[in-house]
């Protein structure tokens, strides 16, 4: 079977299909604005890296228990190219696959993914509800608040800025960035205008 380069509307139906949960989009949303940003800040495919981020969790609301095993099986009966099924298996390294971010797509993905949920959660406990005026010391500082968004696994994270080589710092200001550009669609544009 020949592979299919997906558009990001064919992406965005196949999420819709299996998602019906407003966080889980919202999710997906904000780790593409995020993927997408990345691409752009290093010269990379903006589109591949933001479908790829978009489907990441493909299969998380309805089959939790085969998370990214599921996605790899419904990706292949859509012919999506193998090595966008390899980025997208890949975040769920050391979780429920022993497949290892290689490239520097996959090692974005795998270090973004749980960070976006640390941010989301630190941009609704402002006055502003905003990442529009979130700043990257205050994503850490709620880090170091172990019960803070309890559910976000720091040291995934921290494995992920380990592997492309830049600070934690520096990895939340580009993850911050990125969900500006979709701060609208996520929800997170709050009482700010910009």
């Amino acid at each position: 079977m020949d592979e299919k380069i997906p558009t990001r509307q064919e992406a965005l139906e196949l999420l819709k299909q299996y998602n019906q949960s407003d966080s889980l989009v919202k999710h997906a949303l904000a780790v593409e604005g995020v993927m997408r940003y990345m691409a752009r800040k290093r010269g990379e495919d903006e589109d591949k890296w933001g479908v790829i981020g978009l489907i990441h969790d493909l299969d998380y609301e309805q089959f939790p228990e085969q998370h990214c095993k599921k996605t790899e099986e419904i990706l292949n009966e859509h012919r999506w190219p193998a090595e966008y099924i390899r980025a997208v298996i890949s975040h769920g390294w050391g979780i429920c696959v022993d497949v290892k971010p290689e490239t520097e797509l996959e090692k974005v993905l795998y270090a973004i993914d749980e960070l976006t949920g640390l941010v989301v959660t630190t941009a609704l406990v402002r006055p502003s509800k905003s990442v529009m005026d979130l700043k990257a010391k205050s994503v850490k500082k709620k880090w170091k608040d172990k019960r803070f968004a309890a559910g976000v696994d720091r040291s995934i994270i921290q494995k992920g800025a380990e592997m492309l080589g830049v600070e934690i710092g520096e990895l939340i200001t580009d993850t911050i960035m990125g969900m500006r550009d979709v701060a609208g669609e996520i929800g997170l544009k709050g009482n700010i205008d910009g």
